[in-house]
């Protein structure tokens, strides 16, 4: 070996990395630095990234592709001691780690688990080539680089097990070099080479050796080859695999393989609060006006910090996303608006912010900065483009459902949601530019309280006949049935309302509504980005709430809307309103369990469940709807696409009251789903989905599939 030669390798490719590392991490510097405390719960932290990072949980989605990445992963953990003894041998050719000696049980295991990993390694390899070049996915960059990278590893793998299975051989015929009369440079050429845990036993015949079974097999493909071409192949092997890998690290932080260093740290700093909860732009309306204002009066109002206009409003945490995006196509695979053909991909979104940002690099590391609150005086300001339209199309943010299949399936947890209504929030509130549908919903969510703006007296008149008691005359009342504008207002989700008020009687709940004095929640207004409308609906809202409780009621809120129950349970704690708040199939199944409620009569046929994305995705409810089901009698059957990987029904994030980009429509695309399954019901627990899906049934002409929300079956089983 030559030390020389290795060291100059060695620090001349660390070197090259550090300047590439250090020009990232600037990079990473351009995002605002407002603060997120991302180090609290350092246990839950750690549990995270087990989970997702180590044992890489949604890797296992696309079952053949994850294990194959598992198998690749693990094996470079397991490698990383091989290359750490190997460049230690390029300056000692005996070098063992000192813990891995050729004696030692502890080197004996590590010497199996290298030569299977090696193999296992290369299995996964020859996995992804045969997804990139025999049978190509859609989902994925198909790219030179990539097939590079894998031919790096595969070469890596193969350079390790020809150097050990060289000098196995090497180490049985070594009588024939260094005998009576040796060559001495090939003696001490060899000698070098000769593999560790076989020394002890030179010129021994070659044997098949259990403990480096991937080594024994390249020893008996070398077993006749000349003592040149043995010591040449164990040479080339071992500057091969100890260069490639440093080849390797400073190809990272140029390509997609870059998430091989920021995965862990990303997964490690990922958001611990609520995942239906959008982090306010102020903690209150008030605040938050005096931001919109300080914007509007700017010069230049590209720089308003409020919402994301210019690459650098996104936070560094932000940034750390775009540099972790594997460019697996998972996002978009499962995204609704990119399966109708609509011009938002979730994973082209991401590159694209990426590249914007990958075009300043240069700049970046000379010292110019875009212009934000902190930096000195004297900093040269870096002049860049606005988002909308420059780099990122309008109608690809328009098109987002908000329904969090994307991060579902994100082996790395990035967030697409919160990025995608940070620029809406700043198209909406500074530039009043959004589609015009949204101007009756905004409207009448301001003047009516509800986005169809219908008079507010209106809002109880769905109880007619059924005697239900209000708040203001039963302010002791302990639950909160939590209406929610649809089922207020939309004579089909009215049912609903019905139902649920039927069953709370019967079970005997001490319950009320608020009646007028109920408001939208705001939802639609938030997902589409006006944040200053709903933090007035969410402040009015929650003062009601409190005030009502100080009266010595509503401990509990039940609710019939995803999106309601959402925004109340995870989005108005920060407006002060802290309550339980429950979903009405968790609800209504505890008194099932409880006796409370007893079916007396059984729903027949097969039913197939929509899951609602907020109730799912968001909040993890998908067993009790099922389960409440199971329990009066129904033949519960379950979709293609279910439960996490469930298809959106299309209305959220405000599109309930936008029109689609083009014909494909995903309401119709989620029923034709569902009725693959040939159930009689299509049960839902959304009275959004109730819509969508209805209309769904009516554009494929099978209105004679029944539509109903999981509580009027309850009901028609129990009254």
């Amino acid at each position: 070996m030559n030390p020389f030669a290795m060291g100059a390798i060695w620090l001349g490719l660390v070197g090259l990395f550090i300047w590439s590392a250090r020009r990232r991490v600037a990079l990473l510097d351009v995002g605002s630095q407002t603060f997120e405390d991302r180090l609290t719960e350092i246990p839950e932290r750690l549990g995270m990234v087990l989970k997702y990072a180590i044992f890489q949980k949604k890797m296992r989605y696309y079952w053949t592709a994850g294990i194959a990445h598992q198998l690749i992963f693990l094996g470079f953990g397991v490698l990383l001691l091989r290359t750490l003894v190997l460049w230690g041998r390029g300056f000692d050719p005996g070098f063992n780690l000192w813990v891995l000696g050729p004696e030692s049980p502890l080197g004996i295991a590590y010497a199996f688990l290298k030569d299977i990993f090696a193999l296992l390694v290369l299995g996964g390899t020859l996995v992804f080539v045969y997804y990139r070049v025999i049978k190509p996915q859609k989902r994925m960059t198909l790219s030179g680089e990539g097939l590079a990278i894998l031919g790096i590893i595969i070469v890596m793998m193969i350079s390790d097990l020809a150097y050990d299975g060289a000098s196995m051989v090497l180490n049985a015929r070594y009588p024939e070099f260094c005998g009576a009369s040796p060559s001495q440079d090939v003696c001490a050429t060899a000698r070098d080479l000769i593999h560790p845990l076989a020394s002890s036993a030179r010129g021994e015949p070659l044997a098949w050796s259990w403990v480096e079974p991937g080594g024994s097999l390249f020893a008996a493909l070398f077993a006749d080859a000349s003592i040149g071409t043995l010591t040449g192949v164990a040479q080339v092997g071992f500057w091969t695999h100890a260069t490639l890998v440093l080849i390797f690290l400073n190809i990272l932080p140029y390509s997609k393989h870059f998430h091989i260093i920021t995965a862990i740290p990303n997964v490690f700093l990922g958001d611990r609060t609520p995942t239906g909860r959008l982090r306010p732009l102020a903690p209150n309306t008030e605040e938050l006006m005096g931001l919109v204002e300080k914007a509007s009066e700017s010069e230049d109002i590209g720089q308003a910090r409020v919402g994301y206009s210019r690459i650098q409003h996104f936070t560094w945490k932000d940034i750390l996303d775009f540099y972790t995006c594997t460019e697996c196509g998972r996002c978009s695979d499962n995204c609704p608006a990119t399966i109708t053909g609509k011009k938002l991909s979730p994973k082209h979104l991401t590159l694209a912010l990426r590249d914007h940002l990958y075009e300043l690099q240069d700049e970046v590391a000379d010292g110019k900065r875009p212009l934000r609150d902190g930096l000195p005086p004297e900093t040269p300001i870096l002049p860049v483009p606005d988002l909308v339209p420059d780099v990122v199309d309008p109608d690809v943010l328009w098109a987002c459902t908000t329904c969090r299949a994307c991060e579902e399936q994100c082996p790395v947890n990035i967030t697409y949601v919160d990025k995608i209504v940070q620029m809406r929030r700043n198209l909406v509130t500074i530039r009043g530019d959004f589609p015009s549908q949204l101007n009756k919903p905004f409207e009448g969510m301001e003047t009516n309280g509800n986005p169809w703006n219908l008079s507010r007296l209106d809002r109880a008149a769905w109880t007619e006949g059924l005697d239900v008691p209000r708040v203001s005359d039963h302010p002791t009342a302990k639950v909160l049935y939590w209406v929610g504008c649809a089922a207020s207002y939309d004579d089909r989700a009215k049912k609903i309302a019905r139902a649920t008020a039927s069953l709370l009687k019967k079970a005997g709940v001490d319950f009320a509504i608020l009646a007028e004095e109920e408001t939208c929640t705001g939802d639609p207004a938030r997902r589409a980005g006006n944040e200053y409308l709903f933090s007035m609906l969410a402040e009015a809202n929650s003062e009601t709430l409190n005030r009502y409780r100080a009266e010595g009621g509503i401990q509990t809120i039940l609710t019939t809307c995803p999106h309601c129950f959402n925004s109340l349970k995870n989005e108005y704690p920060d407006f002060g309103a802290r309550f339980e708040v429950v979903n009405h199939t968790d609800y209504l199944l505890g008194l099932l369990m409880e006796g409370r409620l007893k079916a007396g009569r059984e729903v027949k046929g097969k039913v197939v469940y929509h899951d609602s994305c907020y109730l799912g995705r968001y909040n993890g409810i998908y067993d009790s709807p099922r389960t409440l089901l199971e329990k009066i009698g129904a033949e519960v059957v379950e979709a293609p696409m279910a439960r996490n990987k469930g298809l959106c029904c299309g209305a959220g994030g405000a599109q309930m009251f936008m029109e689609e980009q083009n014909a494909d429509r995903i309401n119709v695309r989620r029923t034709k789903d569902l009725l693959s399954t040939g159930s009689d019901t299509i049960a839902t627990a959304c009275p959004f989905c109730m819509t969508m899906l209805t209309d769904g049934l009516k554009a494929e002409g099978r209105e004679e599939v029944k539509q109903a929300d999981v509580v009027e079956l309850l009901a028609s089983a129990c009254l």
